[in-house]
C-alpha cells in the first residue's frame, strides 16, 4: 500500500541557521520557522495562532541555508517529518519532530537588509547600477534615439521567458 510522508510550510525564520558538520564532514543546518494562522471565532473575533516548527538540511543544501537565511527571512520549505528520539543528561527520554528539508524557496528579496545582516551575507548583497537618463538640456539626435529603442527592445526580448524552457 502507497504511504506519503510530505510537508511543506511557509513562514518566517524565527533564529539564524546553526551550521555544524558531522565528525565525518557531512554539513548539517538547522533553524526554526513559524507559520501564523488567523481565524474567526463564533463571536467573530479574530485568533491568531503560531506554530514553531523545526527544520534541518543536510549537505550542500545546509550550506545554501546557512549563506542564504537569516532570522526573519519568508521562506517555502518542503521535506518530510521525522521524529527523533535520545536520552537527555540527565536521564529522562527525549524527543524532537522535524522538517527533515528537501526544497526550499526564498521569498524574501534578495537586496533586503535584514535586520542585524551577518558578515557572509552583507558579501553576498551587489550593488546594480542605474542607468543615467539624459539630461534635458542636451538634445538627443533620431539617430542615436533609434539606437537607444532598437537596444532597449532586444534586452526586453532576451529577458522575455519562453515556455518551453520551464522543465514542468
Amino acid at each position: 500500500m502507497f504511504s506519503l510522508n510530505r510537508a511543506q510550510i511557509v513562514g518566517n525564520v524565527t533564529r539564524d541557521p546553526e551550521l555544524r558538520y558531522t565528525p565525518n564532514g557531512q554539513a548539517v543546518c538547522s533553524f526554526g520557522v513559524a507559520t501564523n494562522r488567523r481565524w474567526r471565532d463564533k463571536d467573530g473575533n479574530t485568533q491568531e495562532q503560531a506554530e514553531f516548527h523545526n527544520i534541518v538540511s543536510w549537505g550542500k543544501l545546509a550550506e545554501l541555508m546557512g549563506q542564504l537565511v537569516h532570522k526573519g527571512t519568508k521562506i517555502y520549505v518542503e521535506g518530510r517529518l521525522q521524529t527523533r528520539q535520545w536520552e537527555g543528561q540527565d536521564g529522562n527520554k527525549r524527543n524532537r519532530t522535524e522538517i527533515v528539508m528537501d526544497d526550499f524557496i526564498v521569498f524574501t528579496p534578495k537586496g533586503a537588509i535584514p535586520a542585524e545582516p551577518s558578515e557572509d551575507l552583507s558579501k553576498d548583497i551587489e550593488e546594480i547600477p542605474t542607468e543615467e537618463k539624459p539630461k534635458k538640456d542636451k538634445p538627443v539626435s533620431k539617430s542615436k534615439k533609434k539606437e537607444e529603442d532598437l537596444s532597449s527592445e532586444a534586452e526586453a526580448k532576451e529577458d522575455e521567458i519562453n515556455l518551453d524552457d520551464i522543465p514542468f
